[in-house]
């Protein structure tokens, strides 16, 4: 996938039951790794008849290598930047369900783009389920190798008050990502 600007706008998202409040223009998931983002986005995706776009998809595209090599190279800092561009880019699009990635909230611009106008939904579960869906020595996520159980603790306690100011909030461990599915779209339809 290569970003090049929004695509055409297909109607909004369903929403807005109550006749005075606007439909959001995206739904938008955050929470820690393993939390269901990418799944649980793909199947609500589809089941909306919306695009999807998981911003790590999108910074990989823009940096032209893998999310672990930016780290190597250059450091967080600079995948925080290359973040902030795919989160601008995500959000400029159609309509749809954007996945962040874990940390992408936390940039007050990130912040301000995500939650204006659109449905943010916290998938959350217990560290010891994310551990299991991550793998414990998290391969392949900069922030989690070694012992992804501590960092992800640790993740959890630094992120839980910007997650919290979601508009949703889900626990994901005892559902199935269909489950989770269904529950935004009921949000959605209320």
């Amino acid at each position: 996938m290569t970003p090049s600007g929004p695509a055409g706008s297909p109607p909004p998202l369903a929403g807005g039951g109550d006749g005075g409040r606007p439909a959001p223009r995206h739904v938008v998931l955050v929470g820690l790794s393993g939390s269901g983002k990418s799944t649980v986005g793909r199947l609500l995706g589809d089941r909306l008849s919306r695009p999807f776009v998981d911003t790590d998809d999108v910074v990989v595209a823009l940096a032209g290598r893998p999310i672990p090599e930016i780290f190597a190279a250059e450091g967080e800092a600079a995948f925080r930047e290359v973040e902030r561009r795919a989160v601008a880019w995500a959000l400029e699009g159609a309509p749809g369900v954007v996945a962040t990635g874990g940390g992408a909230p936390l940039d007050a611009a990130n912040r301000e783009r995500l939650w204006t106008g659109n449905l943010v939904v916290w998938l959350d579960a217990p560290v010891d389920v994310l551990v299991r869906r991550v793998g414990a020595a998290g391969a392949g996520r900069p922030l989690l190798s070694g012992d992804a159980a501590a960092r992800l603790t640790r993740l959890a306690e630094a992120r839980r008050p910007v997650y919290a100011t979601a508009h949703l909030h889900l626990v994901t461990s005892g559902m199935t990502p269909a489950d989770v599915a269904a529950a935004i779209i009921s949000a959605l339809e209320d």
